[in-house]
């Protein structure tokens, strides 16, 4: 399938661009995000958060704050009832700091009064005695045995170490690099918000913008020190979240404050703070060595990896696993040596983004097989044609490839499609920083440059991922009517619409109504590693072929004729040959028929810890990118002309959302590779807003022609293949050649900045 523009195709089953529910209510603003929410009796909650990088807490006196009027609460760590601490993977991260700070922003105390600025006023008003400590920056110092320790075990997260084939391999053309990546922020536009309501049972009820609600309420119930069924967590409306809400933010401190005051809390950051309460992408430093044969096939690759996870674990751990086992991309290479390393400093912390680990390595392989490429003579497509993987093949881990691996086919794809119109001095106009005036031309050159990556979807290392869906089919007003309920979060990735297609295909309605996502019913896993539609997907689809088999069942009872040969087709039962046997009402009267599955993909294993080989994944997603970009090099400057994409996905559940994937992905991508980083400077953010944190804006993204391809995935369900983070993988490194390959510099680190290109 070809296609590079949404259309109007409405019907709404499997293969079908179905219109979002979600959609109108969002371009018209009526659509509820978490920041809207209220509640009548509700206080407001702020957040005191440390200056410093590093320090020690010799006192909190929080006096004056309390007298200040209209404030209702003022806690501290030691308010805490449960376990002051929480994190994705590791409990490692306090609730409110007690002895230590262990970053700049690190949430100190908190305050509840019955407006926000006067809860602000209050929390200015608390008097905290910080010993300043010396701050642990730079990643490179963390695991030197004299460097400051910024946790007591020690500064290391995880090794992740790979070894296969030769272990002195030898080449004829050998090249190497070394290669940056600056911090990114997910920048979503609806920054971190919830209400926390108390309930009469003595719990509390929470309704927040986040990726998983369950991890989210095992966290909350650890701090809280209260079990699960008085933890209630419900899905607020979510304004992007691209890994940045996979970690709590709001969420505990508005439940203390609200179990505290017995009113509802609302807890709503502005720009500043949101840059300050969740992750970032880790920056990276890499070196990389590549060794071929003269024609340029790879023999083998050496690398190290060292990402900067910041003051907490979060999701370091596994996005070292995927800067590791996905880290050389998507080649053959006889003999590997890769070293992976995260490590703690007194940064920000960092975690989840849409690439997890992927996109850091892309740049510093990319970047190398274009280098390989000019070594020795070979054009940048077919270089990496030549060394692609190919269904079948073993990667880096030892993993067998068992489904689509087109590599050659995109990237061919996307050498194929026509290229913009040659660069045109004379209407300045097209020219970069030409509406500014600022170039004439002069040193303006075009330059074209080529990606193709690859990216695990789902959890990996033998993580139990699955999830669970509920699926209840009755008839309401002579309508047969199906109900889905699924924890899964809608982060605007079109999921609800997804899980309607889903129903309306399996049990043949067209009236498919989704509940909000709550704990009421059992986990669906993060929205994120691309793994929704492909897991939930499954278990909705699981959940309807089970109350499809139910309904046929009893028509079967009813009307004396084996199942086998009945199938639902809206509010009918029918035959074979799709004569009408029954109505839905004969056989279910005022009944109602539903079913809960808990569903789960093929397993994946934890790799080797000696020599990282194993099965570390479920599936593989691929994507290749042409970048086109005119840069004038004597001022720096950059425009993106064209940035055209092919990608396989298995099969299109909703073709124009997935073409939207695409397209977000890709200027995520380029966003990092020219323009976007949060700025750290020995441990404190220079540039927590979106005037300083520069974003790709709608005149900056170029026309995209997009190819997607749908080679099924036989392990799947529907064949599907996880599409949000590819794009994001093979955009960046792609514009990045195209920089490169326009003015002749190496160019060993992004966010690329004029600097870079004009050397002053």
């Amino acid at each position: 399938m070809t296609t590079t523009e949404t259309g109007a195709r409405t019907t709404g089953r499997i293969g079908d661009s179905a219109q979002r529910p979600d959609g109108t209510l969002k371009v018209t603003g009526e659509f509820a995000y978490a920041s809207d929410l209220w509640h009548d009796d509700m206080v407001w909650g702020v957040t005191l958060r440390s200056p410093h990088p590093h320090a020690r807490i010799r006192r909190i006196d929080v006096t004056e704050a309390l007298t200040v009027p209209g404030v209702s609460a003022v806690l501290t760590a030691d308010d805490v009832p449960g376990e002051n601490a929480y994190g994705l993977e590791h409990a490692d991260q306090p609730v409110l700091a007690g002895e230590f700070v262990r970053f700049e922003g690190e949430p100190v105390a908190l305050v509840a009064a019955d407006h926000p600025e006067t809860a602000r006023r209050a929390a200015a008003r608390i008097r905290v005695d910080y010993e300043v400590l010396p701050a642990l920056t730079d990643a490179r110092r963390a695991l030197d045995d004299d460097a400051p320790r910024v946790h007591p075990g020690g500064n290391l997260v995880r090794h992740l170490r790979l070894r296969r084939g030769d272990p002195a391999p030898v080449a004829p053309v050998v090249v190497s690099l070394d290669f940056e990546v600056g911090m990114q922020d997910q920048a979503f536009l609806g920054p971190e918000s919830g209400l926390a309501v108390p309930a009469e049972d003595g719990g509390v009820d929470l309704y927040v913008a986040t990726q998983w609600l369950h991890v989210d309420q095992r966290q909350i119930c650890l701090a809280l020190g209260m079990p699960p069924e008085k933890v209630r967590l419900t899905l607020a409306g979510v304004g992007g979240a691209f890994g940045g809400r996979e970690d709590l933010s709001v969420h505990v401190h508005a439940c203390l404050l609200a179990l505290r005051t017995g009113r509802p809390v609302k807890m709503s950051y502005g720009r500043e703070e949101s840059f300050y309460g969740h992750v970032h992408r880790h920056p990276a430093t890499m070196t990389y060595e590549f060794g071929a044969e003269r024609d340029g096939t790879l023999v083998y690759a050496k690398a190290h990896v060292l990402l900067d996870g910041g003051a907490y674990a979060s999701s370091t751990a596994a996005v070292v696993g995927n800067a590791g086992t996905l880290g050389l991309g998507p080649y053959r290479f006889p003999s590997v040596a890769v070293d992976a390393y995260g490590v703690f400093t007194h940064n920000p912390p960092c975690g989840a983004m849409r690439g997890f680990g992927c996109v850091q390595a892309a740049f510093a392989h990319e970047a190398l097989m274009d280098e390989l490429a000019a070594a020795v003579g070979v054009d940048p497509v077919e270089i990496r044609r030549r060394n692609g993987v190919q269904e079948g093949d073993r990667n880096i881990t030892g993993q067998v490839i068992d489904s689509a691996a087109p590599v050659a086919e995109l990237l061919q794809r996307v050498a194929d499609l026509p290229l913009p119109p040659p660069l045109e001095t004379s209407d300045l106009r097209n020219l970069p920083g030409a509406v500014g005036n600022t170039t004439h031309g002069e040193g303006v050159r075009r330059g074209v440059g080529y990606s193709v990556t690859y990216k695990n979807v789902g959890f990996s290392e033998g993580f139990d991922d699955y999830s669970t869906a509920r699926v209840r089919l009755q008839l309401t007003g002579g309508e047969a009517v199906a109900t889905v309920h699924t924890a899964a979060a809608e982060v605007g990735q079109g999921l609800v619409t997804v899980q309607q297609q889903i129903a309306r295909t399996e049990l043949g309605v067209e009236r498919v109504v989704v509940v909000p996502a709550d704990t009421a019913v059992g986990s669906a896993g993060s929205t994120s590693a691309s793994r929704q539609t492909y897991v939930t997907g499954g278990a909705v689809k699981a959940a309807c072929e089970a109350v499809r088999t139910a309904v046929l069942q009893r028509a079967a009872v009813a009307l004396g004729r084996p199942v086998a040969g009945l199938a639902l087709d809206g509010d009918k039962v029918v035959g074979a040959g799709g004569e009408v046997l029954a109505g839905l009402a004969d056989v279910l009267g005022d009944d109602a028929v539903e079913e809960t599955v808990e569903w789960r993909h093929r397993p994946t294993h934890a790799i080797d810890p000696q020599t990282g080989q194993g099965d570390a994944h479920v599936q593989f997603a691929f994507s290749a990118h042409r970048a086109v970009v005119d840069v004038d090099t004597e001022l720096g400057l950059v425009k993106v002309v064209a940035l055209d994409t092919a990608q396989d996905v298995g099969r299109a559940i909703n073709p124009d959302a997935v073409v939207g994937q695409i397209h977000g992905g890709s200027a995520q991508g380029m966003g990092l590779a020219l323009m976007e980083e949060v700025v750290v400077t020995d441990g404190h953010v220079r540039n927590p807003s979106f005037t300083d944190y520069l974003l790709p804006t709608i005149l900056d993204m170029p026309p995209m022609k997009v190819e997607v391809l749908e080679y099924a995935d036989p392990h799947a369900p529907y064949g599907v293949r996880g599409v949000g983070e590819p794009p994001t993988i093979s955009s960046g490194p792609a514009v990045a050649a195209a920089v490169r390959a326009a003015c002749g510099k190496p160019l060993r680190r992004v966010p690329i900045r004029p600097e870079h290109i004009t050397g002053v």
